[in-house]
């Protein structure tokens, strides 16, 4: 019975580290799950698009009652009530990238919001400050929390990383984002960002395309993903600054392939071909070819003195017949 004991103990230290194993292998599975990612993303997530991230919502109708407050912008129905819209992928509203265009509504930005109490930022959202921006009907109070997580921490001025103008990215690290590029985003991009396809104005277009026309709504989702892909790695979670979200767009815009490039055309190969005219190849060629030249020149000037010569004889002749 002793001489079993080891191989008992063995077994039971076996069953032990199965069972960690699971458990760790659980835990691990859970922060993969996108109903277990912190507050700001969840918050950052809704301010994206509530309709996909919130569970049994109640979709409304129409559009959001403050739309009418604007023109310019002829969107309707559901869009009208995600944040985005109004306030924009650089969270700046009519401050930032949707001044102007036909994303323009004249609605103001967030960052200054960033700076207040969650008391307040629930105010704005349950229809305490203003009525018809009233959200409790289609999100719970948690979920209300989670945008103002997102927006007092999760907010960033794009205006440090990308320009206004130009939609490039300033400063950035073409290592860092090479890098985290390749251990995180390639397995489902591709290596060319090719491999999956994104719905935008209306046709389909790869990473890189969508890195140097929107650069702002790419950032935004490199760190808090989507709704729509919720198996996408999250760089907030992951533990990314702004400036690493930054590098991967300043990667992705300088090395994958956008659709904008420029062909570039091979040059012609030219056949060398045989002589058959132009300049003489030897002296006897040259003489042959001179004396074929001047013979033209007084062939010419034979020509041209006869043309003379005849029309002072019809000059002279039409003289003659006046007087006669």
């Amino acid at each position: 019975m002793n001489k079993l004991k080891p191989i008992y103990s063995f077994i039971v230290i076996l069953i032990l580290m199965v069972i960690i194993g699971s458990i760790s292998f659980a835990n691990v599975s859970a922060r993969d799950n996108p109903q277990e990612i912190s507050p700001v993303s969840r918050g950052a997530q809704i301010y994206d698009d509530w309709t996909s991230v919130v569970s049994d919502a109640a979709i409304p109708v129409g559009n959001h009652p403050i739309w009418s407050r604007q023109s310019n912008n002829t969107i309707s129905g559901i869009d009208t009530w995600r944040c985005v819209v109004c306030h924009g992928w650089d969270y700046q509203g009519i401050d930032g990238a949707f001044r102007s265009g036909s994303y323009s509504t004249g609605f103001p930005g967030l960052l200054e919001a960033s700076t207040k109490d969650q008391s307040t930022l629930v105010q704005a959202l349950d229809g305490s400050s203003d009525a018809q921006h009233n959200f409790t009907s289609m999100l719970s109070d948690d979920e209300i929390e989670s945008v103002t997580a997102f927006i007092q921490t999760g907010l960033i001025d794009d205006n440090e990383y990308i320009d206004i103008v130009t939609r490039k990215v300033t400063g950035g690290n073409f290592a860092n984002g090479k890098e985290k590029y390749e251990q995180v985003c390639s397995s489902c991009h591709g290596d060319d960002g090719t491999l999956a396809t994104f719905r935008y104005e209306g046709t389909e277009v790869s990473l890189g395309t969508l890195a140097v026309q929107d650069p702002w709504r790419f950032l935004h989702r490199t760190r808090f993903g989507t709704a729509r892909a919720p198996e996408m790695p999250l760089g907030y979670e992951l533990g990314w600054t702004a400036e690493d979200g930054r590098d991967v767009v300043y990667y992705v815009q300088s090395s994958l392939p956008t659709g904008f490039e420029v062909p570039t055309n091979e040059p012609m190969e030219i056949e060398p071909v045989d002589n058959l005219g132009g300049p003489a190849q030897n002296w006897f060629s040259g003489i042959v070819t001179a004396f074929g030249a001047m013979a033209t020149s007084l062939g010419f000037a034979i020509l041209l003195g006869a043309l003379f010569v005849g029309i002072i004889l019809v000059l002279v002749w039409l003289l003659r017949s006046r007087r006669a």
